[in-house]
């Protein structure tokens, strides 16, 4: 056990593909979790399959599994979920996210995979839950943007909904789904039993929106898209000047009074047109025109440098090159040079959570297809050399 490491000696049978359940192991994986990824001889996890690629690999795929161990293993031969049995009483974790009902089919559900281990912890991740009408539903992320309200959320006022620019139901269900594991891991330290999880996709969502919900539940006023603005409060919105847009969250009546007199303009603060926030709000469409005849004649730098001055949070919009580029982002080492056996040294992002007296992997490992199988089965599954020729003939591996 790596105790160096917060789940050092944890291991995690890895069933899941594409981004959700890769997310949420990688995860795991970053905390020193051992991984072993189960993926398809030859073909692997769709995820190997989509761009943007570079020198033939997915750096998709790569951002996902960094720190696993790939092991093919071919689930529809009962050879190859011959060899998940073997490996299950040697994990404490298991994460698929195959439609509800496959597992079953496989003989590999939790029950099944609770005889062999009755500790384990088994987690299924899907697009609308293990019950529930829609559980059938084939599920992506752009599926449940769309269904769970966000896509009518964002965009500009007035137009059509939008997704939202990253796969966030993918992402924040495997969240939520790390963080259910590492729950239930915690659990069973106290009381020695294993749990069951069920991560929906679109539970996931509903869960992250308290702004709309608080509205929708509580007034019955559903909300529409507003653009970069705040839904309730403002000037909290973006603004142009004349080197990019910046944002400013002025979220008070004091804000406010400290904003007016920054622009030149303090009866503004007085003016019954924007004495309040439901004022404000009411009166939107003028005061943007007159903050942002403030804002559009400056640079960005010194229109961000007033505001701090006055107290007002305010930023820069970047785009993704400028975050990376960005003094901030190389000072907390979000970005890592990691290893891939055909590419060599490669840019990669752990999770971001920074715990005293542990030290990130500096150099994470993203596995080439296969790359693990025969050391897994050996070391691990406990099979020989002969055992583990035999299943590479009959394709189980």
């Amino acid at each position: 056990m790596d105790k160096k490491r917060i789940l050092g000696g944890i291991r995690v049978l890895d069933l899941s593909r594409v981004m959700s359940g890769p997310f949420c192991t990688s995860m795991l994986a970053d905390l020193g979790a051992e991984v072993i990824k189960i993926e398809m001889p030859e073909v692997g996890d769709e995820g190997r399959s989509f761009g943007p690629y570079l020198n033939g690999e997915s750096t998709y795929f790569m951002m996902l599994n960094r720190n696993k161990k790939s092991v093919t293993v071919n689930m529809k031969a009962p050879e190859g979920r011959d060899v998940i049995r073997a490996l299950v009483p040697k994990c404490d974790v298991l994460v698929e996210n195959f439609r509800p009902g496959v597992m079953s089919r496989l003989g590999l559900d939790e029950a099944a995979v609770r005889k062999l281990n009755p500790d384990i912890i088994y987690a299924s991740i899907s697009g609308f839950g293990q019950d529930g009408p829609l559980r059938d539903w084939p599920a992506f992320d752009l599926v449940i943007q769309a269904m769970s309200g966000l896509m009518s959320l964002t965009g500009p006022k007035g137009g059509p909904a939008t997704a939202v620019g990253e796969s966030v139901a993918d992402v924040c269900t495997g969240m939520f789904a790390a963080f259910g594991i590492v729950s239930a891991l915690f659990d069973r330290e106290r009381t020695g039993q294993g749990r069951s999880l069920d991560v929906a996709m679109l539970d996931s969502m509903m869960a992250m929106q308290l702004t709309g919900l608080s509205r929708q539940l509580y007034s019955g006023d559903t909300p529409k898209p507003v653009g970069n603005r705040h839904p309730v409060t403002y000037p909290v919105d973006s603004f142009p000047t004349k080197t990019g847009d910046v944002v400013m969250v002025c979220f008070s009546d004091a804000a406010f009074t400290e904003l007016a007199k920054l622009i030149g303009r303090p009866g503004l603060a007085s003016d019954n047109r924007f004495a309040d926030n439901a004022a404000r709000n009411a009166n939107e469409d003028e005061l943007r025109r007159l903050i942002a005849e403030w804002t559009a004649p400056q640079t960005q730098d010194a229109v961000i440098d007033a505001l701090h001055g006055a107290r007002i949070p305010a930023a820069p919009v970047w785009n993704l090159a400028q975050l990376a580029q960005s003094e901030h982002v190389q000072a907390r080492d979000l970005v890592v040079a990691g290893r891939h056996a055909a590419l060599g040294e490669v840019p990669l992002v752990s999770q971001p959570v920074k715990f005293s007296g542990i030290d990130p992997d500096p150099n994470p490992n993203t596995p080439s297809l296969g790359e693990h199988t025969d050391a897994v089965l050996d070391e691990i599954a406990g099979l020989d050399r002969d055992a583990i020729a035999e299943l590479r003939k009959k394709n189980a591996i």
